[in-house]
């Protein structure tokens, strides 16, 4: 409960203990997914082994952007922490693969690594280390004007390629209606990796309890969605996790 007031303060506020207000971005605040301009996204979670590791991670990726030059293709880098008191989430967003490449180039080695990396190994569902390049393909949008979220749930799953990915993401687009279900649920945007073996669904809502809700409710096994789900090729479901308490930086 602490982390989620705390980062509500900071959503509200746009600074940070870990970063502090910085000109033309804001700091600790949810990124705004479907904003212009951005064609790259890159997503990794980290296992961090426990509560003490994950705020060690939070800290130490924080401490690593202060005063650190970011280059005009940058548009976002939030973390945040899993409710399961070990995960981090890693959501970065760039102009394109030409501006992340060539920051990956930059000269400065020791403060690309702290920036890029951060913490120690990533690990995601199916073993997956670093970062992965992700496109986002498409999106349940608000019902009416959105409120806040105060929680991202990161949903994975493991496709065929690309057409297994597009199947699934237009089936549940179909399916669902185009806007987000559930009392609390704000929006889902679904990202194929580029190779696409992957799609992860950035799903906000305004708290984690809300998800459980929805989860106890209208996505339960043999229901409509799970079904649909279970029922297409070359598409594994990875399971979900919860995340609050962002930490980061958003161009304004």
């Amino acid at each position: 409960m602490t982390s989620h007031i705390t980062s509500q303060k900071n959503v509200q506020s746009g600074e940070s203990l870990g970063t502090g207000p910085r000109a033309g971005f804001r700091a600790d605040v949810f990124p705004q997914v479907r904003r212009a301009g951005v064609g790259t996204v890159l997503i990794s979670e980290w296992d961090a082994g426990g509560p003490e590791g994950q705020r060690a991670v939070l800290d130490g990726v924080a401490r690593a952007w202060e005063g650190a030059p970011l280059p005009a293709g940058f548009v976002s880098r939030v973390l945040f922490a899993g409710t399961d008191g070990r995960s981090v989430l890693d959501y970065a967003q760039w102009t394109g693969d030409a501006a992340h490449e060539e920051f990956m180039r930059g000269e400065d080695t020791g403060l690309r690594e702290q920036i890029a990396g951060g913490a120690p190994a990533a690990v995601g569902d199916g073993g997956d280390t670093g970062p992965t390049r992700y496109r986002l393909y498409g999106s349940l949008l608000p019902q009416g004007e959105p409120e806040d979220p105060g929680c991202v749930v990161r949903v994975a799953f493991r496709t065929a390629g690309h057409e297994a990915a597009r199947a699934l993401v237009d089936g549940l687009l179909d399916l669902i209606g185009g806007v987000q279900p559930g009392e609390g649920g704000i929006a889902s945007h679904f990202h194929i990796s580029e190779d696409g073996t992957r799609v992860v669904n950035y799903s906000e809502w305004t708290t984690a309890e809300a998800h459980e809700r929805e989860i106890a409710g209208s996505l339960t096994r043999g229901g409509p969605v799970m079904s649909f789900i279970e029922g297409l090729a070359g598409v594994k479901p990875l399971g979900f996790r919860r995340y609050v308490g962002p930490r980061g930086l958003v161009r304004v």
